[in-house]
């Protein structure tokens, strides 16, 4: 019976910096071993320290970093990269050491950890101090939620996507394989293999791009496409229940984990019960604090859905102690595309997981939020009672003539518009609508240009 690899471990970093409180230190803390569980990483201890900011070379003090040395099974000093020269006889006992931990593999609760995490972006630098000094494998924020996406992209657009940023991530932080930075023969010539390494990534950088133009041009077709029609888009913090709403809206068999960035390509799907004219709501991306720039900046289609939506329903987690500072995190990342135009309305989602006085306390401090949970069908179906109002307002009343040889553009009157009454004449069908100016402004194109 084949044996499962063991679960990677890791050992957590933080720096608190003095603009960061204790609840806020706290938060972010707790948020990236929650990242690290949804890379399938055990989280086996944390580290933190104050300081006044995170430039220093190994980002910890010395005293800190014996404390993470002691639990990575590293020297706690920061050395040279190379391994130091061995005897004949230090060989000879090594191998004998190394072959005996195999014949007798050490407990499970004794095994060092595999990776530190740290809670901060880190410099090239700091990542190759602080695996000197550990003899674990570092990771940064940064590049535990790049490897996220990369593992949860699921169409083509979105692997792309992920694969360029990822690339982005990884070319400064490239270093010279163990065998030194000989020099390349033959094509190239003169490049070391560090060199190779990253022509290769720019080469393959400006190849995504092409591809992803092609992709995202097909992407933008069918936007236009559905440019007069009513559509709401979720935006959020990443696990603030959007999924879970859009589900209950829709009806759709949308992905719904508890995990964070368990949904990366935007789904649009139709609200139900049907109206006339449709409502379509999107489900995009979930934002997070330090989310990477090229991640913010490769998910342009994604986030231009909130960005040509008529409506955005800012869902948060009503039940999470630091949801004014996701909420704040969502918005300035919304600001940075210009969405922070489209109308919006507050949706305090998790109402069932808050009690009596908070909810007072929400009440109060919002008093014109949405209050729901997207698992009890009344909260939903008011939710959808206030998504239709809101396009109705901005609705108004027309009369179309629709001649006896154009009656095959009836569904598209049907489609964009709800029809109020049919009359016939000798003409043809002439219908009452109601729907959006700029929907009766493009169904009178279409009856003319036939």
């Amino acid at each position: 019976m084949e044996t499962k690899p063991p679960i990677p471990r890791a050992v957590l970093v933080g720096i608190q910096t003095p603009e960061v409180d204790d609840i806020a230190h706290a938060a972010s803390l707790e948020e990236l071993a929650r990242l690290v569980k949804t890379l399938g990483y055990e989280v086996v201890g944390s580290v933190s320290q104050r300081r006044e900011g995170t430039g220093a070379g190994s980002l910890l003090g010395s005293g800190k970093l014996a404390e993470l040395a002691a639990l990575t099974g590293g020297t706690g000093v920061v050395g040279s990269m190379a391994p130091p020269p061995r005897s004949k006889a230090r060989q000879r006992f090594d191998d004998a050491a190394e072959a005996s931990s195999k014949a007798e593999p050490e407990a499970d609760t004794s095994r060092k950890p595999d990776f530190v995490i740290v809670d901060h972006e880190l410099s090239p630098s700091q990542l190759r101090n602080l695996e000197r000094a550990t003899g674990a494998e570092v990771l940064d924020r940064t590049g535990v939620i790049v490897e996220i996406f990369h593992r949860h992209a699921n169409t083509r657009e979105a692997k792309l996507q992920v694969e360029m940023a990822r690339l982005k991530y990884v070319a400064p932080r490239l270093r010279e394989s163990a065998g030194g930075g000989g020099r390349q023969q033959g094509p190239g010539a003169g490049e070391t293999t560090l060199d190779l390494d990253r022509r290769k990534i720019r080469d393959r950088i400006s190849e995504l791009k092409d591809q992803l133009e092609a992709v995202q041009r097909d992407s933008d077709n069918r936007r236009t496409g559905r440019r007069d029609q009513l559509r709401v888009a979720l935006v959020g913090y990443t696990n603030a229940g959007k999924s879970s709403l859009m589900r209950a809206l829709t009806g759709s068999q949308v992905l719904v984990e508890d995990k964070l960035f368990a949904t990366l390509d935007t789904t649009v799907r139709i609200l139900q019960p049907e109206t006339r004219p449709r409502v379509l709501v999107s489900d995009t991306v979930g934002f997070i604090k330090q989310l990477p720039h090229d991640l913010v900046a490769s998910f342009r289609s994604t986030l231009a859905e909130a960005l040509e939506a008529s409506l955005l329903l800012f869902v948060v987690d009503a039940s999470d102690p630091t949801y004014e500072a996701q909420l704040e995190v969502s918005r300035s990342v919304l600001r940075d595309i210009g969405a922070d135009a489209v109308p919006s309305r507050l949706v305090l989602n998790k109402m069932d997981r808050v009690d009596a006085a908070r909810r007072a306390a929400l009440a109060e401090k919002h008093p014109d939020a949405i209050m729901l949970s997207a698992h009890a069908p009344g909260d939903v179906s008011a939710l959808r009672d206030t998504i239709i109002a809101f396009f109705e307002a901005a609705m108004v009343e027309d009369v179309l003539l629709l001649p006896y040889a154009k009656q095959g553009l009836i569904g598209e009157v049907y489609d964009s518009a709800r029809v109020l009454s049919e009359e016939y004449d000798e003409t043809g069908r002439v219908l009452k609508v109601r729907g959006l100016p700029g929907a009766i402004t493009r169904l009178r194109r279409s009856l003319a240009a036939h």
